[in-house]
C-alpha cells in the first residue's frame, strides 16, 4: 500500500499536470490568432542580431578582446553576443506578457471569457507563460544557430544554454505577469519599459565589464535579474564557470518563484472582481 505521503505526492503533481494540460488550450489559441501575424514574432528574431551586428562587431572592430576573470582574453563580438541572447529571452517574455497580457486583461475581456470555461487562473498564468517560452525559444535558437555559425560559441558548457535561457524567459515572464496586473492604462507602460527595462538592458554587462561604472552603478546592476542571466549565459558561452554562476542561477530561481507568487495573487484580484 503506498504511504499517505506518496499519494499526496502523486495528487500534487497529478494536479499541477492537469493545470498544464488545460493551460495548453490558450498557448493554442495564441498560436491561432498569430498564424496571420507571424511577421510580429520574426521582428523580435532580428533585432538581437541587428545589435550584435552593428555594436558588437562595429564597436568590436575598436575594442579587439575583452579580458575575463580568469586572464583569458575573448573577442567583443564573443563577449557580447551571450548578453543579447539574455536580452532576446528577456524582450521576448516581456513584451508578451506585459503588452499582450494588459490589452487581453483590460481591452479584448479575453480571460472573462476563459473563466467561463473549466480553465481557471493558474491555468491563463501558466497559458501565457508556456506561449511567452515559445516565443523566447525562437528568439534563443535563432541566436544561438548564429553564434554557432559565427564561431563565438568556446564551451561545452555551450550545451545547457538553450534549457537555462528557457528558465531565463521563464523568470521574466513570471515578472512580466506580475507587473502587468500593477498597470492601469496605456501610458503606464513607460514606467516598467522606460524605467526598469531599458536601464536593465544598458546597465547589466550587456556591453561592457561592469567594472568599467562606478560603484554605485555596479551595485545597481548585481540587483537586476538580467545582470544575472547574462552573467550565467555568458559563462555557459566561454566557459567561465565557478561559484559566481551557482549565485547567479539561485538568484533566478529565488526571483521567478517570488515573481510567480506575486502574478498569481495579482492576477487573482484582477479577474475575480
Amino acid at each position: 500500500m503506498a504511504s499517505p505521503v506518496a499519494v499526496a505526492t502523486q495528487g500534487g503533481l497529478g494536479r499541477a499536470w492537469d493545470v498544464v494540460w488545460r493551460a495548453r488550450r490558450l498557448v493554442e489559441r495564441n498560436v491561432l490568432v498569430y498564424r496571420h501575424q507571424w511577421i510580429v514574432i520574426l521582428s523580435g528574431v532580428a533585432e538581437p542580431i541587428f545589435y550584435l551586428i552593428g555594436i558588437g562587431m562595429g564597436l568590436g572592430g575598436l575594442v579587439r578582446t575583452v579580458g575575463l576573470p580568469d586572464g583569458r582574453s575573448i573577442s567583443y563580438t564573443a563577449y557580447v553576443a551571450p548578453a543579447l541572447l539574455a536580452t532576446a529571452a528577456m524582450n521576448g517574455a516581456v513584451f508578451e506578457t506585459i503588452f499582450n497580457v494588459f490589452f487581453k486583461l483590460n481591452f479584448r475581456k479575453t480571460y472573462d471569457g476563459i473563466l467561463a470555461t473549466p480553465m481557471g487562473i493558474s491555468e491563463i498564468a501558466i497559458g501565457e507563460m508556456l506561449w511567452a517560452l515559445m516565443r523566447a525559444s525562437l528568439y534563443a535558437v535563432s541566436m544561438l544557430v548564429l553564434m554557432t555559425a559565427l564561431g563565438l560559441i568556446l564551451s561545452p558548457w555551450a550545451l545547457l544554454t538553450l534549457p537555462v535561457t528557457l528558465f531565463v524567459a521563464a523568470t521574466f515572464s513570471a515578472t512580466g505577469l506580475a507587473g502587468t496586473a500593477f498597470l492601469r492604462t496605456v501610458q503606464d507602460f513607460d514606467i516598467p519599459m522606460g524605467l526598469i527595462v531599458m536601464p536593465m538592458f544598458l546597465f547589466s554587462g550587456t556591453f561592457f565589464p561592469i567594472s568599467a561604472y562606478p560603484i554605485p552603478i555596479q551595485v545597481f546592476m548585481q540587483a537586476t535579474p538580467l545582470f544575472h542571466s547574462i552573467s550565467l549565459i555568458r559563462g555557459l558561452t566561454t566557459g567561465l564557470m565557478g561559484l559566481e554562476q551557482v549565485w547567479d542561477f539561485a538568484y533566478l530561481v529565488g526571483f521567478f518563484s517570488l515573481a510567480m507568487v506575486i502574478a498569481m495573487r495579482r492576477m487573482e484580484r484582477k479577474l475575480i472582481k
